[in-house]
């Protein structure tokens, strides 16, 4: 009883002191409603600064949180691109900034038109817990890129994450600039029903629809990178060490849980066998052991351990083989390290075949024909990426034009996400809106049309009261 209160008490405390920040941002940004661009880019450097310095703790953290997290995959996965990003940003943001001239038709001359791009105001950015400082630091970037001031809700599975990122950030700013939220799924719920000027959630699709629903009541823009199940295509022609080789890496990476993640694999009947193989000796390649090894990942929690587990064991009690890649032969049972596991004769009875799986578990599906492969994909939800694998530059056009998904590699899995040059989304089931990169400042920005006529007006001839042989000359010439 004594734990509960405490417990109400906290949830009390931390609704109360996210309502007070908001309102803070909101009252600041009314009194600095347009950061020049030499501001921005000292805020971006600072934010680098912070982030360089505080490596080490935030991945300590970070693998804290995990019971176990390779301290290279989070400098390759988060640090990397989130530097990268900053840097980005800061090299483009004069370019983005400078108003965009446009045309003006005859019939309104004299005037001058131009699109100039303001901070939409306070940015809600709700990050899920499987990379938990890169999906924080990619969209404040280019929040803070735009002039925003932005609220960050951690998810309540990484405290000690939130907890070093909340510090690293008060180095920086203060807290009407940007604050860090933290709670369990009730303050989740009150954080995504504020009055944001918009709102970017990462996250599954379940409670992706839930936010949206929230934000719905205050006609809050939303922008939602969900997931799904994303396929990989191997081709009938090209080297299955290859390909092998970079699926291996894009599931192994964080144990399977990314969102961009392959989700299963389309092969040709007649090389599943061998993409078998390949698979195989390239994961026992990549981590010789599990039980200790740093380089391989634990599930984050219990919780999802055992939906993994749920979903494997389901599959077999459904007719799937299993393929657990264990090369050590180790017992894991008391750990929460799940084997990478190729799942055959899998079939959409399953869970597994259902649902993301988000984890290291990887159906392989036979095909016939690229058509089979691309209509079985078309039947079912566009997924967050898509990946191919074949040196045919035909059949690579094929895919990418006869496929929908959020983002795509050929001959690779995940990089795409790295690319701040591009924009990065979902599409569908896999989410909406864009960011990163030049996209992530317009989305964060209001792309403002101006319209701008100075002493002399062109327009007096069109005035009531109407009629007259100018105003049927103007109809002659414009209306045709």
């Amino acid at each position: 009883m004594v734990a509960d209160i405490a417990y109400l008490q906290d949830q009390q405390a931390n609704l109360a002191g996210m309502q007070q920040t908001f309102d803070q941002q909101r009252q600041a940004f009314r009194c600095a409603p347009m950061l020049d661009v030499d501001s921005r880019i000292r805020q971006l450097k600072a934010l680098k600064t912070a982030l360089i310095a505080h490596q080490e703790k935030l991945i300590e953290a970070i693998s804290s949180d995990f019971g176990r997290r390779s301290p290279d995959e989070t400098r390759l996965a988060e640090i990397l691109p989130a530097v990268e990003g900053i840097n980005y940003s800061i090299k483009h943001i004069r370019r983005w900034m400078k108003p965009s001239k446009r045309r003006v038709g005859m019939a309104f001359q004299p005037g001058k038109a131009q699109v100039i791009y303001q901070p939409l105001g306070v940015v809600g950015i709700i990050v899920p817990w499987n990379y938990p400082l890169y999906l924080a630091m990619g969209p404040l970037t280019t929040a803070l890129a735009a002039g925003n001031r932005a609220m960050i809700k951690m998810s309540e599975s990484t405290p000690a994450t939130a907890e070093v990122l909340a510090v690293m950030l008060k180095t920086v700013f203060s807290d009407d600039q940007v604050a860090v939220i933290t709670g369990e799924a009730e303050v989740g719920m009150a954080f995504s029903r504020l009055p944001f000027d918009h709102l970017l959630f990462t996250g599954g699709t379940g409670i992706g629809r839930h936010v949206m629903r929230a934000a719905a009541d205050n006609l809050t823009p939303v922008t939602l990178e969900l997931g799904g199940k994303s396929p990989a295509i191997v081709a009938s022609d090209v080297p299955l060490a290859d390909a092998a080789e970079r699926i291996a890496f894009g599931k192994g990476l964080n144990a399977g849980q990314t969102c961009v993640a392959p989700d299963y694999i389309l092969c040709p009947a007649d090389r599943v066998e061998g993409l078998v193989n390949a698979l195989r000796n390239q994961l026992q390649s990549f981590y010789p052991s599990l039980q200790k090894n740093p380089d391989y990942t634990q599930i984050i929690n219990p919780r999802q351990y055992q939906r993994l587990v749920g979903y494997l064991e389901d599959a077999v009690n459904k007719g799937a083989t299993a393929i657990e890649i264990n090369p050590a032969g180790e017992d894991l049972s008391q750990s929460r390290i799940l084997p990478p596991t190729l799942l055959l004769n899998v079939n959409d009875d399953m869970k597994v075949m259902q649902e993301e799986i988000f984890g290291p578990l990887l159906p392989i599906i036979p095909y016939t024909t690229l058509e089979q492969a691309l209509n079985y994909i078309a039947e079912r939800p566009r997924p967050l990426a898509l990946y191919y694998f074949g040196y045919d530059k035909a059949e690579q056009k094929r895919v990418m034009e006869q496929t929908h998904a959020g983002g795509m590699c050929i001959n690779d899995t995940v990089f795409h996400v790295a690319q701040d040059d591009m924009p990065f989304g979902g599409v569908g089931p896999s989410g909406m809106g864009h960011y990163h990169g030049h996209e992530g400042f317009l989305t964060f920005s209001k792309a403002k049309g101006v319209y701008i006529k100075q002493r002399f007006n062109g327009a007096k001839p069109i005035y009531p009261p109407y009629g007259g042989p100018l105003l049927k000359l103007i109809y002659k010439l414009f209306i045709r």
